[in-house]
């Protein structure tokens, strides 16, 4: 069984709030895995760490084989990653940092890979606008065609449809589900519980930091559990 994160005890303490306490979980390559938590549970601190953006207190964690603490570059060049806040550099047009985002990677085939995201995503219109200038959902659409250009076989998204249409909502989700039959994994943090009940094969639930519960989707679907009823119960309980 091949897994593509392992953390042991992985901790985050700023000061005196712990925002991650002892996690430990392991995430199979092809699973959609969804993060669920209520705000301020840990979920953004969790990517966080997992991605080397953040140095953990405690405990240890390794992303597809890489140690996150040691090698945090490495990580990075290997994932792809949707932040949870737009964040494209706002003196570049939407084509230009694609673009740079794709000469930092060293892809080939830049403009036809870029093409195909503004295509899929229908931004095409909005390619000459500078990132400053981009409405929300655009420039969400744009974290995502980032994170997924490489063709990376992991990739860490943190609420990845708040401030998208319904059409591309439909679109991304069913592009996510393609993504793990094809292989890929998907680590996904959300509070919005219909689209981990939706597109989900296995959930996590934190809580002040804690992971309260991890299982499949199916798993609760056999039980005839509502994921929004468990987890109600879970966290008040």
């Amino acid at each position: 069984m091949e897994y593509v994160i392992q953390t042991r005890g992985l901790t985050k303490e700023f000061g005196k709030l712990r925002a991650v306490d002892r996690v430990s979980i392991s995430i199979r390559k092809g699973e959609l895995f969804g993060l669920i938590g209520p705000n301020g549970s840990g979920k953004t601190t969790m990517v966080k760490l997992l991605t080397g953006q953040l140095r953990p207190t405690r405990g240890r964690a390794k992303v597809l084989g890489v140690d996150v603490v040691k090698e945090p570059i490495k990580v990075r060049e290997l994932v792809g990653i949707v932040p949870e806040q737009e964040t494209p550099p706002s003196f570049l047009t939407a084509e230009e940092y694609l673009h740079f985002v794709a000469r930092i990677r060293k892809l080939d085939n830049i403009e036809e890979r870029c093409e195909k995201w503004f295509r899929f995503l229908e931004f095409e219109e909005e390619k000459d606008i500078l990132c400053k200038d981009l409405s929300r959902g655009t420039r969400q659409k744009l974290m995502i065609a980032q994170a997924f250009l490489h063709n990376p076989p992991l990739v860490f998204v943190d609420e990845p449809l708040i401030n998208l249409d319904p059409i591309i909502q439909r679109k991304i989700k069913d592009y996510f589900k393609e993504f793990v039959k094809k292989g890929g994994t998907i680590f996904l943090c959300t509070h919005v519980l219909s689209i981990a009940e939706e597109i989900c094969t296995r959930v996590g639930v934190i809580h002040k930091g804690k992971i309260i519960y991890e299982g499949s989707m199916k798993d609760l679907r056999r039980r005839r559990k509502r994921l929004e009823d468990f987890f109600i119960k879970l966290v008040r309980g």
